[in-house]
Formats: C-alpha cells, sequence, structure tokens
C-alpha cells in the first residue's frame, strides 16, 4: 500500500479550536407554553461550500455575505488557503456564526500541489462537501494533494466521483475508493464524464462547479438533475453567482431553520385551529424564522409546509377511530430537514412512512438507524423497512440521547426536549460541525430566542446563552 495514503490522520482540534467546551451532556426543560419568538438562523452551509469553489476558481474579487461560518465551512476555508488562495474573513454584525468572506479567484488555475511522496495535504474533517468538491478542485491543479479526514469521513463513499474523474482522465489513487486518497492534478482538459449520484448527489454537484473551469461535460445518471434538489441547486447558484468578481448573499440555512419551526408545538396550534383554521398559515405561528427562504435553491425551505400537512392531518385525526397516514420522501419533499420531521412525528397524531432514505444512511452517521434506535428509546413506536422509517403516534418519555457524532440527531432530538420532559443530548458540541450557536438561539430570551433552560445534566446548573456557544474562534 502507498505509505502516503497511510499517514496518521489530523486530527480536527488542529484546525479547529473549541473556544467554548459544552458538558459531556444536557438536558432541555420543556417549554411551559407558546413563546413568540422571530430567531434568525446562519447562512446555509450547502450554499456557502458551493459558493466558496465558485469563488475560488472565478476571476476577481468575490465578497460573500452571511456566510456560515462552522467547521465545515472553516475546513473549506483553511483548505483553499493551504492551497494558495487569497481569503479573509470578516465579522457579521447580524448573526454570530456567519461571516463576510473575501475570496481572491485564482481565474481556474488552481495552484500546484506536491510531489507523489510528499503532497498537499488537506483536511476535510468530516464534511462532505468539502471532501467532494476539493477532489474536483485540485484535480485542475498541478501536482499531488491528498484528501484525509476524520475516521468516520473515511469511510463515506467517493467511488463514483473517483470513478468519473478517471474518465476525464486525472489520476486518483486510493485503497478503496474512499478517503484518503492522492490525487494528480492535470490542470483543465476538456473531456466528457458520466456520474452517478445513487450515493451522495455531491459527487455530481462536485464536478459541476469545475466544469466550466476544466472544459467537462458532465452528465449525471440515475436521476434528472433537475429533480435531485441538492443537484439543482448547484445548477441555479452557477447561473447567479456574479461573473469577474462581485458580491454575493447567502440565504440561511433551511435545514437549520426547521429545528424552529417544529418547536411550533401541536399543544399550542390544535385549540387554537378548532376556533380559527387560519391559525394553519406557518406566518401565524408563534416562532418564526427570518428571512425565510424560497425553496427554489434550498428544498427544506419547503418544511413550514410539511409541517403544516403533519399538524392538519394529526387536528383531522383526532375525530376519527383511526390515525390518518401520510407519506414524506427525502426524495421529493424535504432533504436533510426529514430527520426533524421524523423526530417529530410521534407528537403529531399521525401514521407517518418516511421514504427514500437510502443516503442518510451514508452520511455523518447511520442515520436511519440512530434515528430508529434513539427515538424507540424514547417509548416511540417505528418500524424500519428497507429505506423507509413508519413512525406511530406515542406517548414518550425522557431518555439519554446518543447524537453519533451528528449534528443533526443532537439538534433534531432537542427540539423533542422542548416538548417531552427529561430529554438529554450527549456531545452536544457536535452542533459545530454546522450551527455553533444552536443551543444559544434555544437559551436566548425571546424574542431572539426561544427561553429555554437548559442545564449541565452533571451538576444541575442552569447555562446561560454566551455559555452555550461552539464554533472555531474569531479571525
Amino acid at each position: 500500500m502507498n505509505p502516503v495514503l497511510c499517514r496518521p490522520v489530523r486530527r480536527l482540534e488542529e484546525w479547529v479550536r473549541i473556544f467554548m467546551a459544552l458538558p459531556e451532556i444536557i438536558e432541555i426543560e420543556p417549554l411551559s407554553g407558546p413563546v413568540v419568538a422571530r430567531v434568525t438562523v446562519p447562512g446555509s452551509k450547502s450554499l456557502t461550500n458551493r459558493a466558496l469553489v465558485l469563488a475560488a476558481l472565478g476571476s476577481g474579487e468575490f465578497v460573500l455575505r452571511g456566510a456560515l461560518w462552522s467547521e465545515d465551512t472553516q475546513v473549506m476555508v483553511e483548505a483553499l488557503r493551504r492551497l494558495g488562495l487569497e481569503l479573509r474573513v470578516e465579522p457579521d454584525p447580524g448573526e454570530q456564526a456567519n461571516r463576510t468572506i473575501r475570496v481572491r479567484g485564482c481565474g481556474g488555475r488552481v495552484p500546484a500541489g506536491g510531489s507523489r511522496s510528499a503532497p498537499l495535504e488537506l483536511y476535510v474533517g468530516n464534511a462532505g462537501t468539502a471532501a467532494r468538491f476539493l477532489a474536483a478542485l485540485v484535480a485542475l491543479g498541478r501536482g499531488w494533494y491528498r484528501l484525509h479526514g476524520t475516521p468516520r469521513m473515511h469511510e463515506r463513499p467517493q467511488g463514483a466521483l473517483f470513478a468519473a474523474l478517471r474518465q476525464l482522465g486525472y489520476r486518483v489513487e486510493t485503497p478503496n475508493d474512499r478517503l484518503p486518497a492522492l490525487i494528480e492534478g492535470g490542470g483543465p482538459r476538456g473531456g466528457e464524464c458520466a456520474v452517478g449520484i445513487g450515493e451522495s448527489s455531491q459527487f455530481a454537484s462536485a464536478l459541476l462547479l469545475c466544469a466550466a473551469a476544466g472544459g467537462w461535460s458532465v452528465h449525471v445518471c440515475g436521476e434528472d438533475p433537475e429533480e435531485s434538489p441538492y443537484v439543482a441547486m448547484t445548477l441555479r447558484l452557477r447561473e447567479r453567482f456574479p461573473a469577474g468578481g462581485g458580491e454575493f448573499e447567502i440565504e440561511p440555512d433551511a435545514s437549520s431553520g426547521s429545528y424552529f419551526w417544529a418547536a411550533n408545538d401541536p399543544a399550542w396550534i390544535w385549540p387554537m385551529l378548532d376556533g380559527d383554521p387560519a391559525v394553519l398559515d406557518p406566518s401565524r405561528w408563534p416562532v418564526q424564522v427570518r428571512r425565510w427562504p424560497s425553496p427554489e435553491m434550498q428544498v427544506d425551505a419547503r418544511f413550514p409546509g410539511v409541517w403544516q400537512m403533519m399538524l392538519a392531518a394529526g387536528h383531522a385525526g383526532r375525530d376519527h377511530s383511526r390515525w390518518m397516514e401520510l407519506e414524506i420522501s427525502r426524495a421529493r419533499d424535504l432533504g436533510d430537514a426529514i430527520m426533524t420531521a421524523v423526530v417529530l412525528a410521534p407528537l403529531c397524531g399521525v401514521v407517518c412512512r418516511f421514504t427514500d432514505l437510502g443516503r442518510l444512511r451514508l452520511q455523518e452517521c447511520e442515520r436511519v438507524a440512530a434515528l430508529r434506535t434513539e427515538l424507540t428509546r424514547c417509548g416511540a413506536r417505528v418500524e424500519e423497512v428497507g429505506d423507509t422509517l413508519t413512525v406511530w403516534p406515542s406517548a414518550l418519555h425522557g431518555a439519554e440521547i446518543r447524537t453519533y457524532q451528528d449534528h443533526r440527531m443532537a439538534m433534531c432530538f432537542a427540539i423533542l426536549g422542548l416538548k417531552v420532559p427529561g430529554i438529554r443530548i450527549h456531545n452536544p458540541a457536535c452542533v459545530a460541525k454546522t450551527f455553533p450557536n444552536f443551543f444559544g438561539k434555544l437559551a436566548a430570551p425571546p424574542p431572539e430566542g426561544l427561553g429555554v433552560r437548559i442545564r449541565d445534566a452533571r451538576t444541575g446548573a442552569v447555562l446561560a446563552p454566551e455559555q452555550l456557544m461552539v464554533g472555531g474562534a474569531d479571525e
């Protein structure tokens, strides 16, 4: 085996310094009643890392406003800097977990790497976007680059992307079509490739982001690119991104916003519905997310409509002897925010079948099994058949929730803790991956937050909002 590929993995702490550590376990106290809040959420991780690649390959200076500043975007910024690109990071006065990032593009001329025996090292953490996008980007350079990340990232698939790069004539060395990998940049070269997205749509997005600079023609197999939400995001972003430099505004992250829409408890909404059916309109709900995007770029911007549908079906079913049934698809209806819907489904009075969940198995953890396991731990009736989870209305109770180093597991079950007493979250600091001030938002007083009491589960001490921020050090 190539000894370069066997080098030890750098620890994440070498790249991302945690300046405020959360307790090992926290307990969420349920809200006592409706809270009127207007919450801001950080910028979209998916859009931020895509925009960073487009800006890096572009010509001129680009200003990305509202960019997310979290582990996943920091590893991308650090990797681009290690490549030799110039990036400046400035505070965003409107959102603690956002930054303004100024990027001087390389005009498609990616700085050279190292030799095969001493390649340029690029660490990607457990960021799938960084791992996939950088693999395509460094192919446009010259010399050798080594991509590596966390142990979990080394388990996640890369094979279809590496196969496509090889079709284009680039050399990729890896023992198992996963990271760590050595990639020899060959510079821009015209060519065609086909890429399947059954395991991850990020394979296609990586190639499409770099296609113009590389002279590549990319064919997406197995799914219409316009109907794959995250590939469609990439195509629309390419169309809208400023040519030759300029400013670009990153939308708030709709997946992160789903947690706050789901804070609108059925127990709040249903009594009001009896007297005023218009209460089903999300614009009438007590908790709102500011600057909510349209679903045109982010599929999870549909979440308020999906939550509305779940609440309406549960309310209607109260007058029948049998529960109503709903089907919600990750391929058709939602992206990662489907996890929010799964976790809150037992409280909605409706039988929910969540389908097309296969890609969730290949992400930060095996999310389908994790969701089933932790919901069952809370007393929910959950059935897993193939890539479908069926969740029944259930009487839930408190439990200690394992998060599997998965930010979305931590955040979904924290919202369940607003409604179910005794929910304790292990390793809450994992939210630093995409939403470093998530628990601070929960604890902040209304209207900016929800005013939730969050305790150190070991000592019982109530944690102030400023004690609940995790993330990389400011620049």
